[in-house]
């Protein structure tokens, strides 16, 4: 972590690292504060906002180099949900989610014998392949957001991509543990001297570096027009596993979208986040009204009839989150039903601190219309970022190529997602249409869950985002509950251990003080297991008058602020908890 710090500073920032939880500002000045996965990306992100960027760009150039830094995870051959809060008091929302080819049907994840594939099946290859919205969510929020040219904002990435970046110990682990499903072709993006990158190496990536320069200097059009949507097509239907049948057509008509933020209160605040096809803020929202009529303060953290509370309230939260969300576009989503007080404090009168339910099903909140629930089938990925500037402007953007190197095909040094899987395979359950099933155009359901909370003057407390497939929504809900309820730091919240209830068994997060509760946990009835769970999460908060950041101590991540000061959480302890990706 020492070495990629420095390594990070070595760009054109005047930064020195400090070493503490929560650091306190020299000056009272005001300072923007970018916290990523990467700190050679938060650098990324300081750089701009000391060249005069706002949070929005600042946004984009932490993404960009994350796309470099951390391809594994991100990149613009992906996706993204954006949530922004400009300083004239404006919320908006984008998404940026990946599309279904317009050929798309029902049965796109079937097989030759008319049997579907199973997930594992249906990532490698073309089919998987969402129309990429990362670069398109970018260009939107520039549009807006924006105060520097668009292609002042490539410039960091295009450095780390073309003189190269040491390779860290996660990455370098992460394609023996992750890759049998990449390409030839795309493992060779990642080789030094013929073998397997290590960690120390130092990595370079020409063809990204050109690609990234392109579109700097063309626009983001130039991604989805002309000779680098052909490549990107051919690409994909030209795969030797599961080929697609997406056209330019698919990549030319393809747009980011303006949603309406959802917002509900909890006690004195407001959380607001993304609405569908994103499943992430409804749900977050879901389990935080639900347990609101608890006196959480008073149980405290070390208290296992509140983290049973907390795993209670979120297996019954999936479940309505698994039957009812879809793509908005597609499907008719119940979301003001979801979110209804009275249908909330009649799912929170389920909740007993004395014992489990037992079984949890989907209620029937207004408005719904009838469907049959489907199993999620999300994997562990993706990326998160929050920046403030020194403007009053605050961006939390979460993405994701999807699973771990996405599809396994790349084009000009990019990963390409494999977003499709997060569609349910089997379009029907039962005597309903599931509301996630594969359709032409339509984008799949998600956990992203970037939220931004208010205090009741309208002022922002935090912005917070996570990254991990569905655990997303745990991640943050757990971390909310921290900062709103137990009065922790953001830092702190993020670095508790979880439980993970997306159904009758839960997950206690092995080696962290929820699991040494097991006992108590399992007395009050319900499944429970231990087991290392993927974690990453990133926040910006307003402290004091202040902005500080906070970084997954699972993670590599950083906070660092125009003033100079690096926050670096200690590193999670015990080798029970894998490195997330």
């Amino acid at each position: 972590m020492k070495k990629l710090l420095l390594l990070a500073l070595a760009l054109p920032l005047s930064l020195a690292p400090v070493q503490a939880r929560r650091v306190a500002r020299a000056s009272a000045a005001p300072a923007g504060t970018v916290s990523a996965a990467d700190p050679r990306a938060a650098a990324a992100g300081v750089e701009i906002l000391r060249a005069g960027g706002s949070a929005t760009d600042a946004a984009i150039a932490t993404m960009l180099a994350l796309n470099v830094v951390e391809p594994q995870s991100s990149g613009i051959g992906g996706g993204s949900f954006w949530v922004t809060h400009a300083a004239n008091g404006r919320l908006a929302t984008i998404d940026a989610r990946e599309a279904a080819p317009a050929a798309a049907t029902g049965r796109w994840f079937y097989g030759p014998d008319g049997r579907p594939l199973s997930h594992g099946d249906a990532v490698p290859g073309g089919r998987s392949v969402g129309v990429p919205g990362a670069l398109r969510g970018m260009a939107l929020a520039h549009r807006s957001g924006g105060r520097l040219p668009w292609a002042r904002l490539f410039q960091p990435a295009i450095r780390l991509a073309r003189e190269g970046w040491i390779v860290s110990p996660r990455f370098a682990g992460t394609i023996p543990a992750n890759g049998g499903h990449i390409t030839a072709g795309t493992r060779a993006l990642y080789t030094v001297g013929g073998r397997a990158v290590r960690t120390g190496d130092r990595l370079t990536n020409p063809a990204q570096a050109a690609l990234l320069a392109r579109i700097a200097r063309l626009g983001p059009d130039s991604f989805y027009v002309g000779p680098q949507a052909v490549r990107l097509v051919q690409t994909v239907n030209n795969a030797a596993r599961n080929p697609s049948r997406m056209t330019t057509g698919d990549l030319a008509s393809y747009q980011a979208k303006a949603r309406p933020p959802v917002c509900v209160p909890y006690r004195s605040y407001r959380i607001c986040g993304m609405g569908p096809p994103s499943s992430g803020g409804i749900t977050v929202m879901m389990i935080l009204k639900q347990l609101e009529r608890f006196d959480l303060h008073a149980l405290g953290r070390n208290s296992p009839v509140a983290w049973h509370l907390f795993a209670e309230s979120s297996r019954l939260a999936y479940a309505d989150r698994d039957l009812y969300v879809g793509d908005p576009d597609y499907v008719r989503v119940p979301v003001a039903g979801l979110l209804d007080p009275a249908y909330l404090r009649e799912r929170s009168a389920l909740l007993s601190p004395d014992h489990a339910l037992g079984s949890y099903q989907p209620g029937t909140p207004p408005g719904a219309p009838p469907r049959s629930r489907a199993p999620a089938q999300e994997v562990p990925g993706t990326t998160d970022l929050a920046v403030a500037d020194g403007r009053g402007n605050v961006v939390e953007v979460t993405t994701t190529v999807e699973g771990v190197f996405g599809s396994g095909l790349s084009i000009d040094g990019t990963i390409l997602n494999n977003e499709l899987t997060d569609f349910d395979i089997v379009p029907v359950h039962g005597d309903f249409l599931v509301a996630n099933r594969v359709e032409g155009g339509k984008r799949p359901r998600s956990s992203m869950a970037p939220t931004i909370v208010y205090n009741a003057d309208g002022s922002v407390r935090l912005a917070i985002g996570a990254a991990g497939g569905p655990t997303i929504i745990a991640q943050i809900a757990k971390a909310l509950v921290g900062v709103l309820d137990w009065n922790l730091s953001a830092q702190d919240a993020i670095g508790m251990g979880l439980i993970f209830a997306p159904g009758d068994t839960a997950v206690v997060e092995q080696g962290t003080e929820v699991d040494a509760m097991l006992p108590a946990l399992r007395a009050l009835g319900g499944r429970y297991v231990s087991a290392p769970l993927g974690l990453k999460a990133n926040a910006v908060e307003r402290v004091g008058g202040r902005w500080i950041g906070a970084a997954d101590p699972r993670s590599e991540g950083v906070s660092m602020d125009t003033l100079g000061h690096v926050v670096t959480p200690p590193h999670f302890g015990g080798s029970a908890v894998r490195p997330p990706e």
